[in-house]
């Protein structure tokens, strides 16, 4: 039987005010009077409104026997109605009127909020004010769409993010659970701190296969980029002829993928197709020598040999000596249309193409020592969805990246998979189907790579992640982003989730960041982010029936992603290291 409390004593889309009956029944029921906890409001009908409780206040006056005489008011939200004591409906909002009596919402209620059903399937962790109670959410409508994760450091966001994985490729507890019978998740993480490896690597007879493609395996051959891409890594857009530079490194990209790819049909800027970054070099480089012969009948480029160049695609070969500017009759000669320009661009992609940190992406090679070419992408784009080696869980260690083509290579891989996804799509359009192989892309610490600000250094990744998050849903390609700093990150892309899963959060500026993201109705639960425990979090979102305070299930094994537990070790005895094995490492 409910235990009624007291009754409604005002009532406004923002507030509730329920009236307590008196001190007895407040002592008696006070733990289930938290702030936090939930209430059900009888409406007049078979229905209940369950409003969560926003703050308790409590008056005493002094009575004729000079007692205290108690009497207190809790204000609380609604958030939905028991329809007829049986289901939990979030959309329905029907206002109790005062004087309707107000009950603990006991455990059987509590159960009827947050139990599973067809719909309700996946287990998130534990209702914090009833750690027996698991919060499901729906699995469909958390993962088709967008969902955000933020919390400072040491909140347990890290951990938050692997538990959650390791619920959707079926780890637990060190072992397998889909053994012999792997499900169909594809995931792909973007780990800037190589956190992760350690959470998806289970001993050899659990047959888990995890894909981890780092600096030395990653394949990621320069022909993949797309105009943008191979611009922003090779072109100074600030320098005063960067528009030249534009026009004939794209004249000579496009006439390069022609030559290597005859049997390609309308060969353009874009298509991932092969074509040497050397050639090209050498192309500008000719370009930037070019010498043109004005005796009577020439009008072309003229070499040191005298021969007159009919074709610039010779240029692709090597570069060439040109014959010097003359104004004499005889030997008359001016410079070329670019003669000169070119000096730093050519300095630059000459820079480039010897900086050995680069040769993941400039000279990519296969296992038998050989370059990719176009025939290649399709076991290319295969790695990134863990179908080379059949793998639920793909993590691309970014640990290991140049700080300067961090941009790149996030947009570069992440645009793939979308497009990927896209013409996957459409193939399955066509046959009134939609894809069955939906992606999900994790992009852990998003803020070092898609910052709210638009830096020129980030405008690739920042472009390519918004895409995803725009279009990315319609396409079977969704986004979990994760940061520390939620205010820093891209707008955009926040603006497009619908799942926010917040821990502790301390700053003062992503707390009201992360408030404005929040819906209108369950602003207050906000007021607790700061005092959240380590792994403990709100969330909120179209997947869950009810904004909720959860503890996160700690998993296992569990990402590295621990605090050093700093004056334990520092009481320890002193500890000598093996500097040179540091330094190897450093300088490899």
């Amino acid at each position: 039987m409910p235990i009624k409390i007291g009754a409604v004593l005002s009532c406004a889309p923002g507030a509730i005010i329920v009236a307590v009956d008196n001190l007895e029944v407040f002592e008696r029921n006070k733990e289930a009077l938290q702030v936090g906890r939930f209430l059900r409001i009888a409406q007049g009908n078979l229905d209940f409104t369950i409003a969560t409780i926003l703050n308790i206040k409590g008056t005493n006056t002094i009575g004729s026997d000079g007692k205290p005489i108690w009497s207190f008011q809790i204000e609380c939200q609604a958030i939905g109605t028991l329809v007829e004591d049986k289901t939990f409906d979030r959309g329905s909002l029907l206002l109790p009127v005062p004087t309707e009596h107000a009950f603990i919402a006991e455990r059987e209620t509590l159960d009827k909020m947050f139990s599973a059903d067809s719909d309700h399937d996946f287990p998130l962790g534990k209702l914090s004010m009833n750690k027996t109670i698991d919060l499901m959410i729906n699995g469909n409508r958390f993962f088709s769409k967008h969902i955000a994760i933020v919390g400072s450091t040491g909140s347990g966001k890290s951990c938050t993010v692997a538990s959650v994985l390791q619920g959707v490729v079926g780890i637990a507890q060190h072992k397998n659970r889909n053994k012999g019978k792997q499900n169909n998740s594809h995931v792909v993480i973007f780990d800037i701190h190589d956190e992760y490896t350690a959470a998806f690597t289970l001993k050899e007879e659990e047959s888990f296969t995890l894909s981890r493609l780092d600096i030395d395996s990653l394949q990621l051959p320069y022909w993949l980029m797309n105009s943008e891409e191979l611009e922003s890594m090779f072109i100074e857009s600030n320098e005063a002829n960067s528009h030249n530079q534009v026009s004939q490194f794209k004249h000579a990209v496009v006439l390069n993928k022609e030559k290597h790819n005859p049997g390609v049909q309308e060969v353009t800027y874009d298509t991932p197709v092969y074509f040497s970054i050397k050639e090209v070099y050498y192309f500008i480089e000719n370009l930037n020598r070019e010498v043109i012969g004005r005796l009577a009948g020439e009008d072309k480029p003229k070499l040191v040999d005298g021969s007159l160049v009919s074709d610039r695609k010779i240029y692709f070969d090597k570069i060439h000596d040109f014959v010097a500017n003359s104004t004499a009759a005889a030997t008359k000669a001016t410079s070329g249309p670019f003669n000169g320009e070119f000096n730093r661009f050519v300095s630059r992609l000459e820079a480039k193409l010897a900086d050995k940190r680069l040769r993941f992406l400039l000279n990519a090679k296969k296992a038998d020592g050989q370059a990719h070419v176009t025939a290649d992408f399709e076991t290319l784009m295969k790695q990134f969805i863990g179908y080379l080696d059949k793998a639920n869980v793909t993590i691309v260690d970014l640990s290991g990246v140049p700080f300067e083509v961090l941009s790149i290579t996030v947009s570069l891989i992440s645009r793939l998979i979308f497009d990927f996804c896209f013409h996957y799509s459409k193939l399955q359009h066509a046959q009134g189907k939609l894809n069955d192989i939906p992606v999900m892309l994790v992009c852990e610490e998003a803020h070092n790579y898609v910052p709210r600000d638009d830096h020129v250094a980030y405008r690739a990744s920042r472009k390519s992640i918004e895409r995803i998050a725009k279009e990315g849903r319609k396409y079977g390609l969704s986004l979990m982003v994760v940061s520390q700093r939620p205010s820093e990150v891209s707008e955009t892309i926040f603006a497009q989730c619908n799942n926010f899963i917040s821990l502790r959060l301390t700053n003062d500026a992503d707390q009201t960041y992360v408030r404005r993201l929040f819906p209108d109705n369950t602003n207050a639960i906000t007021d607790i982010l700061p005092n959240l425990a380590p792994g403990e979090c709100v969330v909120v979102g179209d997947a869950v029936l009810l904004p909720a305070v959860i503890k996160m299930p700690l998993p296992v094994p569990e990402p590295h992603s621990q605090s050093v537990e700093v004056h334990k070790e520092w009481k320890e005895q002193w500890r000598d290291i093996v500097f040179a094995e540091v330094i190897k490492r450093w300088r490899k």
